[in-house]
């Protein structure tokens, strides 16, 4: 998604009309609508020093101001008939660039005004990736990605039904859209809930299997790279009140049950044959993704830690099975790059606990990771505000800028340097219903895109069709 971070704000003027009563001899007074227009604003731009920001309103009421951020502060203010002047102090930034909202209310009206502040130069900064690096001139192809999201990779019922979470089917005009609005890749998620037989053959019913590659034919006509993978058919819920909901890709039972995991590696070759076969002649725009967000219901804090890296060790060897098969079925799957991830598809629970398989194709495995950190402002609304300018009561008090910056950088330490492609299959943030709130968004989201940048990985935005607000509206 090409978003677009916003330094500056324009602030439109609210002009109400007043009705005046016509004059009589006892001088009838005239009521007042409220309004607020804000006359200036200097500076909004300021200096990495800091300084002074002088803004002037006329209001009905008398306006007050407040800053979002603790390092502006007001300093004083007068007002004089309809006119108010806010002096607010801004503290040298001994850091990277940032910004601050200051709230203006003037009764029920409002209106916001982002301040923006320079880095300090002074400060050691990240050296851009070595745009040269095989690893990058990859991901650089992959460009700017977005996600399919409850689509082919819907269900019900525990069986893949495309339109069931309440999307449309995907059309040709879906993808050059998707083209047309800047993006080079898209992830095509794909379940293959009750599209599978029964054991030892496991068919892929066939006419799942033709409206993948009808999806993916769309793709390749749009001009898109594009991902295919299994994608819910591993997924695992711990609700509420204790149920384990699980499916086939069960990587509790397979840790602790050998006979469990032969059944499970026996029919995840099986498929990845068959759908490898059924694109064999597809050209490397086409990549494979072995599997999604393996875990055990607790997103990477559950048995996981406790059972002496026996899951860890199951989804390797899971991983070398998606491999092989891809591989033996030769033609252009012999070099066709293959998306590997960890556990849970966390940055560094991949980086502690993945083995890379082998591979007899040199140079074409990509690492895949997720990054919604905090989920819980990413994925559920629970918080309204993001990063060092947010206020503290409407943020988490963790996964800021440095904490997305350590991971991405790590990432690039351990496989991109190292030669090793890297792509943040799945990020985004939920949509909100108010400006500041989105404004918190759209720099959540930039600031992923261009940390991803500067160390050498690829993106893909997760949009899942809904375009209301709240938790899960990420369309």
């Amino acid at each position: 998604m090409n978003t677009k971070f916003i330094c500056l704000k324009n602030v439109m003027a609210i002009l109400l009309s007043i009705n005046i009563l016509s004059c009589s001899s006892s001088n009838s007074s005239i009521e007042e609508l409220p309004y607020l227009t804000v006359k200036s604003v200097s500076p909004q731009n300021l200096a990495a020093a800091g300084g002074e920001i002088t803004i002037r309103v006329s209001s009905y009421p008398v306006a007050t101001a407040q800053s979002n951020a603790g390092w502006i502060t007001l300093k004083s203010n007068t007002s004089s008939d309809n006119l108010t002047s806010f002096a607010f102090t801004a503290e040298a930034n001994k850091g990277n660039a940032r910004e601050a909202g200051i709230t203006i209310t003037a009764g029920e009206k409002e209106t916001s005004i982002i301040i923006t502040q320079a880095a300090n130069n002074e400060q050691e900064s990240k050296p851009a990736i070595d745009e040269n690096l095989p690893a990058v001139k990859v991901v650089k192809e992959l460009g700017l990605g977005w996600n399919l999201g409850n689509q082919l990779d819907a269900h019900v019922n525990e069986i893949a039904d495309e339109t069931s979470w309440g999307n449309g089917k995907v059309t040709q005009e879906t993808l050059l859209k998707v083209k047309q609005a800047g993006f080079t890749s898209v992830r095509i998620p794909v379940t293959w809930l009750g599209k599978v037989g029964e054991a030892p053959h496991y068919h892929i019913d066939t006419d799942w299997m033709n409206r993948v590659a009808e999806v993916v034919e769309y793709a390749e006509k749009a001009g898109l790279k594009a991902i295919i993978n299994i994608h819910h058919d591993g997924h695992r819920h711990i609700h509420e009140d204790g149920f384990d909901e699980h499916r086939w890709l069960d990587i509790v039972e397979a840790a602790q049950n050998k006979d469990v995991n032969t059944a499970i590696k026996e029919q995840l070759k099986s498929m990845w044959t068959q759908i490898a076969q059924r694109f064999e002649n597809k050209g490397e725009f086409l990549i494979f993704e072995g599997l999604n967000e393996i875990h055990d219901g607790r997103w990477g804090s559950g048995t996981n830690t406790t059972d002496g890296g026996k899951q860890y060790a199951t989804l390797n060897e899971w991983q070398q099975v998606f491999v092989d098969a891809v591989r033996a079925t030769g033609g252009n799957n012999a070099t066709r790059y293959l998306g590997i991830s960890g556990y849970c598809t966390s940055p560094n629970l991949t980086i502690k606990h993945l083995q890379l398989p082998t591979d007899q194709a040199k140079d074409r495995l990509l690492i895949s990771v997720h990054y919604y950190d905090p989920a819980t402002f990413a994925l559920e609304d629970k918080f309204a505000e993001w990063g060092h300018t947010g206020a503290p009561s409407k943020k988490e008090n963790w996964g800021d800028e440095k904490h997305l910056e350590k991971i991405f950088a790590a990432l690039r330490t351990a496989y991109v340097e190292k030669g090793i492609p890297v792509y943040i299959g799945e990020m985004g943030c939920v949509h909100r219903n108010n400006n500041r709130s989105e404004t918190f968004r759209k720099y959540y989201l930039e600031y992923i895109c261009k940390a991803a940048r500067t160390n050498g990985m690829a993106v893909f935005y997760w949009d899942n069709g809904n375009a209301g607000a709240g938790r899960e509206c990420s369309g």
